[in-house]
């Protein structure tokens, strides 16, 4: 196919016929289609370390931890990606387009690569601050144990606390995430 026949922009409701398909995901935004990397053990690591230590502080609360194949859209941008770590403390509210996407999440965690670091901080982020519900978005380093925490004040501005093992996270849904667990087991 030349370029000029490829198509340039898609509704989101080709994305999820195309994602529906596909055996790998990818991200949507504007009528675009972005293809997304697959982690290293290292960073599935770390992911699968913050899920278990939260969904273990989460037990007797009315709270989800959802892995990376949960959907978030952002109504207000459009963004449809699939963070490293969601969670959403009330009833689960769905995209009005799209039912297996998640609108609601309080908490979006990423683990940062260097190829994504300044995508997650930067234009990611932007996209997520237009969440209503978000409260927290942490951003976990591969390079050293450290988890950068941002935190939705009720002004709406944020703020931004670099938490280094042996610290810990306080989140705003009343529980906390000890860095140091979170790298207990480096690879």
């Amino acid at each position: 196919m030349t370029d000029a026949a490829r198509k340039l922009a898609y509704t989101f409701a080709e994305y999820l016929t195309l994602e529906a398909a596909s055996p790998t995901r990818h991200e949507y935004l504007a009528g675009e289609i972005f293809a997304m990397a697959g982690g290293t053990p290292e960073h599935s690591a770390l992911a699968a370390s913050v899920i278990r230590l939260l969904g273990t502080a989460l037990l007797d609360r009315p709270c989800v931890v959802y892995t990376s194949d949960l959907r978030i859209r952002v109504l207000a941008t459009g963004l449809a990606t699939y963070p490293d770590v969601s969670i959403v403390c009330s009833p689960l509210q769905r995209d009005p387009e799209d039912t297996n996407s998640i609108v609601n999440p309080v908490v979006l965690v990423e683990v940062l690569s260097d190829s994504t670091e300044a995508y997650d901080r930067g234009e990611k982020f932007a996209h997520y601050r237009c969440i209503p519900s978000l409260r927290d978005y942490l951003l976990v380093s591969q390079h050293a144990a450290r988890i950068d925490h941002y935190r939705r004040n009720d002004d709406d501005t944020w703020t931004l606390t670099a938490v280094e093992a042996p610290g810990n996270v306080q989140l705003s849904i009343g529980c906390e995430l000890s860095v140091a667990a979170v790298y207990r087991n480096p690879l």
